[in-house]
């Protein structure tokens, strides 16, 4: 059945549109008798509420939208689940975009989303330049996560990223280990960068002589990972090393792939820390050290953070804050004490 307007309601009611949009809207002013008449036939006529009109009057959607680089991963989801605790209980609904990595379609989709009047944006870029979504800032709430691009006075939420890396390196030279071998992401984006300045800190701590061969490259992929663990493992002779630290899941999950390929066990022949390593129904044998970020508060911090930004009226001075969350180290069976 094609669904009716307030006006044609109002006409089969022989009644005024305005009455029918107070009956609607639960105005006062409006018989008990004629709401009753009115509620039963919305429900009769197939009524649908008219969202884009309605947020045009009250210049809202409630809809916040959230880009993301990579959907599959279950660190986004996580965070998605805690903003939707937050935002949910003030009538806040969300969509999410995944650019699959690709700057060209993150324009596309800030533009698209743009046209659909959001709230409010959550942004997980691959554009650390900001060029796509600057336009946007000074109309639109945005608070960046993950990789924070090079702009002045943005809203962030993620985690010490150099204390990540700085923790996993650390934990591995407490277990004896000296050569240890990282696998980083792209140091273009902020998050690569970081975990790498946490893994040089903690051996220029110890006074440990960097060997460049050591450290790996990739994107975080699953390929990556298993590239650059293969690397690592066929010049292994000349640039010996005990230990591996991945700083993704899914490039720990290819390193993993690897090593067995080779057939060299964990942690028998390497030991091996991962990064995000979430494995519930404890599958993975052996279980795998891993750096953890908070996902879910990572996500409550946000959703905070969006409502506060919504709540304030145009006229307040806006204080920009970047929230650094700490990360935690799960250990498993994946590192040997040598």
């Amino acid at each position: 059945m094609k669904s009716s307007t307030l006006k044609d309601i109002a006409q089969k009611l022989n009644m005024s549109v305005a009455t029918v949009s107070r009956a609607v809207n639960n105005k006062e002013y409006v018989k008990e008798e004629t709401r009753k008449r009115v509620l039963e036939a919305l429900e009769e006529y197939n009524y649908v509420p008219n969202e884009v009109a309605r947020s045009l009057k009250l210049q809202s959607t409630k809809t916040i939208a959230v880009i993301l680089p990579d959907i599959c991963e279950a660190f986004f989801g996580e965070i998605i689940k805690g903003i939707d605790q937050i935002v949910s209980p003030k009538g806040y609904t969300i969509i999410v975009a995944d650019t699959n990595e690709k700057k060209e379609n993150e324009e596309k989709y800030l533009s698209l989303l743009q046209q659909k009047r959001i709230d409010a944006l959550v942004f997980a870029t691959v554009d650390l330049s900001g060029c796509n979504v600057k336009k946007y800032l000074p109309s639109l709430p945005v608070i960046f996560i993950d990789n924070i691009p090079e702009l002045q006075g943005i809203d962030s939420v993620t985690i010490d990223n150099v204390q990540a890396s700085s923790m996993a390196v650390d934990y591995l030279f407490e277990q004896g280990h000296e050569r240890i071998a990282t696998i980083i992401g792209s140091v273009k984006e902020t998050t690569g960068f970081a975990r790498r300045e946490g893994y040089l800190n903690a051996l220029n701590r110890r006074a440990v002589p960097v060997d460049e061969h050591l450290i790996q490259y990739g994107n975080y992929k699953e390929n990556d990972g298993f590239r650059c663990m293969e690397k690592l493992i066929q010049n292994i002779e000349e640039h010996p090393f005990t230990s591996v630290y991945v700083t993704s899941e899914k490039m720990t999950f290819g390193a993993i792939k690897a090593l067995r390929e080779y057939g060299l066990r964990i942690p028998e022949d390497i030991s091996l820390v991962g990064f995000d390593v979430q494995d519930k129904a404890q599958l993975i044998s052996p279980s795998i050290t891993t750096i953890r970020q908070p996902e879910n508060l990572i996500g409550s911090r946000v959703g905070e953070l969006l409502l506060k930004r919504l709540e304030e009226k145009e006229e307040e001075k806006r204080v920009p804050q970047q929230i650094l969350l700490r990360p935690s180290i799960v250990v498993g069976q994946s590192v040997k004490k040598i």
